[in-house]
């Protein structure tokens, strides 16, 4: 095992996978810039440090789960090259490549799929990317510990082209569950007992079953991902599809909406209020199916 485990960023993901770093045995070493982060990482077993520096300088591995590509070049400047670094941040490619010419080899460019509610259940998927094989062997256990699967993408960069790719499929799909969700509402069928039915369906997609049951609540607080941090990623995302010159229509259609949220005042709302921008984008009219 190794002598520490390094955690820098313990906001909603980055809590959820140092704790079960913490569960797996592994000594969690945890910084973060708010200091209510950090108590309540102590408070789950975990070991703090007062500085980036700090905590490279305790640990053979270094992992990060950062808000912005500020706060990576930061954390990078600060961190020591001669301990592995995975970072799981969702980043503009630039913003990594410049990582790892700061750093080098050590740097594994690591995003992981799945929501803040997936990461305390364990059901995290890591796309692992880098170009030092023995690297990636060593981090493996560590991975395997908050995740149910990891994938091996090749080289450095591919990670974060993956999860781009994986992103612009949830905007996607959480717009048409939202949309497929209002119409069986509106069609006057009882909503619990459409969503079971189609979740078992042809039409089923993995964010239809995740944000389905919220959408139907209508309880989009606390966010497993919020509006304003998902706008983010799907910025990347058309950034990175139009430097490539590949058409995205469909992200751009989804895109408007997750704008109109943030225009609504949603942005710390789960995405899932999608549903709700829907519905107040087409008011429903007593004279629809379904209604009285």
């Amino acid at each position: 095992m190794p002598r520490g485990i390094g955690f820098i960023g313990l906001g909603v993901m980055g809590s959820a996978m140092s704790g079960h770093l913490l569960e797996a045995g592994f000594p969690v070493i945890g910084y973060d810039v708010n200091p209510d982060r950090l108590r309540e990482h102590r408070d789950r077993g975990g070991l703090s440090a007062s500085s980036v520096g700090e905590v490279s300088q305790r640990s053979d591995i270094v992992l990060s789960s950062l808000p912005s590509a500020l706060a990576f070049t930061e954390v990078i400047g600060e961190l020591s090259r001669d301990v592995i670094v995975v970072d799981t941040s969702t980043l503009p490619l630039e913003t990594k490549l410049l990582g790892r010419r700061e750093l080098g080899a050590q740097l594994l460019d690591c995003p992981v799929s799945g929501t803040g509610a997936q990461a305390r259940t364990k059901d995290l998927v890591v796309f692992v990317s880098g170009d030092d094989a023995e690297a990636k062997q060593r981090v493996g256990p560590v991975l395997d510990a908050f995740a149910r699967s990891r994938h091996d993408v090749g080289e450095y960069g591919n990670g974060t082209k993956t999860k781009l790719v994986a992103n612009l499929l949830v905007a996607i799909h959480n717009l048409a569950s939202a949309e497929a969700l209002l119409l069986a509402r509106r069609a006057g069928l009882e909503p619990e007992l459409t969503l079971r039915a189609i979740v078992d369906g042809a039409g089923n997609s993995r964010i239809l079953e995740i944000r389905g049951p919220t959408m139907l609540s209508g309880q989009y607080l606390p966010a497993t991902m919020r509006v304003d941090l998902f706008r983010k990623d799907l910025d990347i995302i058309a950034s990175f599809a139009n430097s490539l010159s590949s058409p995205t229509p469909l992200l751009s259609t989804s895109a408007r909406f997750y704008h109109t949220a943030m225009a609504q005042g949603r942005g710390q709302q789960d995405t899932a209020c999608l549903f709700a921008v829907l519905e107040s984008a087409a008011p429903h009219r007593p004279d629809e199916v379904g209604e009285p």
